[in-house]
């Protein structure tokens, strides 16, 4: 599958994005966002995909700087590669490239069996898009899950 072929609609939903998340710390945000995965049924066991996700946490920075986090989890308890969404109020301590905190999260739900093309790629396109900072600026102010579903797939064919 060629990057531009990759729809990211595909792999997100209004009920996977939560423009006004509760969590105050890393672990909440992750936590918060798994239960949207939990609820539309991407991810089978809630603990497993955070332990996972965790893991990947202890391995390098998911923080791109600009308040901006994409952590993300290969998992068996995947049952559905998807991307969850939120925003908090206040911004929270997170490993970041600029070493500032963070208040937009994309979560990235990945099965195993996509863990090499459809990951990559996914993670791929995201990064194109997080590189405009008028992208970043709309993501901060953007008011439905509709309208934040529409810029995260931007530039899509």
């Amino acid at each position: 599958m060629d990057i531009q072929e990759l729809d990211i609609s595909k792999v997100i939903s209004p009920a996977l994005v939560n423009l006004d998340l509760v969590a105050t710390t890393k672990l909440e945000v992750i936590e918060e966002l798994t239960d949207l995965l939990v609820e539309t049924g991407a991810v089978s066991d809630r603990d497993t995909f955070i332990a996972d996700v965790l893991y990947r946490e202890e391995e390098g920075k998911t923080g791109l700087g600009e308040g901006v986090a994409i952590p993300h989890g290969k998992s068996a308890s995947v049952t559905n590669t998807s991307i969850a969404v939120g925003r908090t109020s206040k911004p929270v301590e997170w490993e970041s490239l600029d070493d500032k905190p963070v208040n937009i999260i994309i979560l990235f739900a990945v099965k195993n069996s996509d863990a090499t093309t459809t990951h990559i790629k996914l993670l791929q396109k995201v990064a194109i898009l997080l590189a405009d900072d008028e992208v970043i600026r709309q993501f901060q102010t953007v008011q439905t899950k509709e309208d934040f579903i529409k810029l995260l797939a931007k530039n899509q064919d």
